[in-house]
């Protein structure tokens, strides 16, 4: 097999759906956000135990970014294609981010200060990923996809990672019995 197709070279390339646009477009530009996005997810996902609730939860958040590009990746004509779930995003998408937001807030005490980001390494790939994942909020909204669930899949998705990153804080503070720089006396 070969990996290169040359199709691209002059500036242009192809929707899901068939259609050839330059590579600009804002359908790809955006596409291109939400695989950095999911890039940083990965890398997150490397740092985290892969058995551990973050790591399936980023595993099921990586495998629902797919999705998402692919609805991204369709001509306005050719959304008829879309099949909810497996090619455009669904309301049970969303429920299950939801559902995971409110597990991972649920175990921990949420701190009402602005957070520093850094604490542990993991942490921090969740808050590198949870501002690429805003970053593509924004260029999703820009697109106007009428009837579409993108934008707010990738809300949720940076809320999740916000709490993630949260809890694998707290998770870091327990192990290590309190925040790094302070004094236990401090805490």
């Amino acid at each position: 097999m070969r990996l290169y197709t040359r199709n691209g070279d002059g500036g242009t390339t192809a929707l899901w759906s068939g259609e050839r646009v330059r590579k600009d477009h804002p359908h790809i530009v955006a596409n291109g956000a939400v695989d950095e996005a999911q890039a940083f997810l990965g890398l997150a996902r490397a740092e985290a135990d892969p058995a551990s609730a973050v790591g399936t939860t980023l595993l099921e958040c990586e495998r629902d970014l797919w999705v998402l590009m692919a609805e991204l990746a369709t001509a306005p004509a050719g959304r008829a294609r879309l099949v909810a779930g497996e090619s455009a995003v669904d309301q049970a998408m969303i429920d299950r981010l939801e559902a995971r937001i409110d597990a991972f807030v649920a175990a921990m005490e949420v701190e009402r200060a602005f957070t520093l980001p850094g604490e542990n390494r993991l942490s921090a790939c969740l808050d590198v990923a949870r501002t690429v994942v805003r970053r593509a909020e924004r260029l999703v909204v820009g697109l106007e996809l009428t009837g579409s669930l993108a934008a707010a899949y990738l809300n949720r998705l940076s809320d999740l990672c916000w709490a993630l990153a949260r809890a694998c804080e707290a998770e870091h503070r327990t192990v290590h019995r309190g925040r790094p720089g302070r004094s236990p006396k401090e805490e």
